[in-house]
């Protein structure tokens, strides 16, 4: 191979200098928006587990933001998914306003117990904050595309304190069966800043044990599979309630704000009948239970249906919070059945059935060796492998366009093709 001369290296430079600046931009942006975002959380879900009766404010606060996002936040309803049909379409805006309806929606869901994430806050805040970056500099649609998906990977990242998964998140979310390699620098640079800067802020993250990862031999790899095909299967389950509770809520129920007065109702006269109070706001607590001790085997179908209420009644968040949840107690529940330490297999839980409802499963194992450590990666990597095959075509969401598909035939799914 000829060496590279000196004109191409010097071209480099402008291109380096171009992302340099614009990621810095969207990592400080995002980054900040996520540190207040996620005290915000703190503070709310203090308030709440102090005061437990605020649960019956659900439908009260069900209405609240419905009716908010009725009002002013139509453009911006259709959340993650408005911001990957945006980097497929050059001329669909990402309002600002996003922004603060999202954060002040969360916030409001988890401080009277809705089953709701937060990693579809910060990315949405992300991808929002980036696209006002690209309104400043007046980039091309070309450039638009990846400062979008920097701004995803910045959100991301910074809320999960997950560099490089965040940076994988944001180039594989896009296409399924396809990475787009021109954003490589953009999403790492704006990932790996971002999370600096939440660490500047004083964001501290949740640290999950893994102990004990089993010596590699059949016996646990066949194992991992066996897992890996079953938490496909649950996110396949997930991703279809949560759109059909959704489609559901829209056809019987037409006036927007009262779909969660309904769902709220029902989830609060639901936690109040059974004492299922660590099912609602993120469960953090019970997820790094999971690590240290077995924890009842129905929990994550409580999990999910709490979920799946909320999500699908018009309650704002994520979905990848309860998605840990959900993948580490079915984790918790299964080692005994195949053999495995139950916070070793919590821990692939947690990755898998995130990597098979989002369709990223190298993102869920980058995910597992930060989080984890690099003993786990191989058990990770199959285990949401198999979660992204099993999972199906479909998955949390929409917005999603077909590729070279699962297994590399482009299959028909639910999505255009790219």
């Amino acid at each position: 191979m000829p060496p590279i001369r000196l004109p191409a290296r010097l071209a480099l430079l402008p291109y380096l200098g171009k992302w340099l600046l614009l990621s810095a931009v969207v990592a400080v942006l995002a980054g900040s928006a996520s540190a207040a975002f996620l005290f915000a959380l703190d503070t709310v879900t203090a308030t709440r587990g102090a005061n437990l009766w605020l649960i019956w404010l659900l439908p009260v606060a069900g209405f609240v933001v419905g009716w908010v996002y009725m009002q002013v936040g139509q453009p911006v309803e259709a959340g993650n998914n408005l911001l990957i049909e945006a980097i497929h379409d050059p001329d669909r805006p990402v309002p600002f306003r996003m922004v603060p309806l999202i954060f002040g929606g969360t916030v409001v869901s988890h401080l009277v117990g809705a089953s709701v994430g937060r990693e579809g806050t910060a990315v949405q805040m992300g991808g929002a904050l980036a696209d006002q970056v690209r309104r400043v500099f007046r980039l091309s649609p070309a450039d638009r595309r990846i400062l979008l998906m920097a701004g995803m990977s910045a959100g991301f990242a910074s809320v999960f304190g997950t560099p490089l998964a965040g940076a994988v998140f944001g180039l594989e979310v896009l296409v399924i069966g396809r990475l787009r390699y021109d954003a490589l620098l953009p999403c790492f640079l704006a990932a790996i800043l971002a999370e600096m800067v939440g660490r500047y802020w004083g964001v501290q993250h949740t640290h999950y044990p893994i102990g004990q990862v089993v010596a590699l031999g059949l016996g646990p790899l066949a194992a991992v599979l066996l897992a890996g095909a079953v938490f496909g299967l649950v996110s396949r389950a997930f991703g279809a309630a949560t759109h059909a509770t959704g489609a559901l809520f829209k056809r019987h129920i037409h006036y927007g704000p009262l779909r969660p007065v309904i769902g709220g109702l029902v989830l609060a006269v639901a936690v109040w009948a059974t004492g299922a109070y660590d099912v609602i706001g993120l469960g953090i607590p019970t997820i790094v239970q999971t690590f240290h001790e077995p924890v009842a085997p129905g929990l994550f179908l409580e999990k999910m249906a709490a979920t799946v209420l909320s999500l699908g009644s018009g309650f704002k968040g994520g979905e990848v919070t309860p998605l840990f949840f959900i993948g580490a107690t079915l984790g918790n529940a299964m080692a005994p059945l195949l053999d495995l330490p139950f916070a070793m297999l919590a821990g692939l839980g947690f990755v898998a059935v995130f990597a098979g409802a989002a369709n990223t499963p190298l993102a869920g194992t980058v995910m597992a060796i930060e989080l984890f450590g690099p003993q786990i990666g191989p058990f990770a990597a199959l285990a949401c492998i198999m979660a992204y095959l099993f999972s199906g075509q479909g998955g949390i969401y929409r917005a999603q366009r077909m590729g070279d598909g699962k297994l590399g035939l482009n299959q028909d799914g639910p999505g255009p093709r790219d």
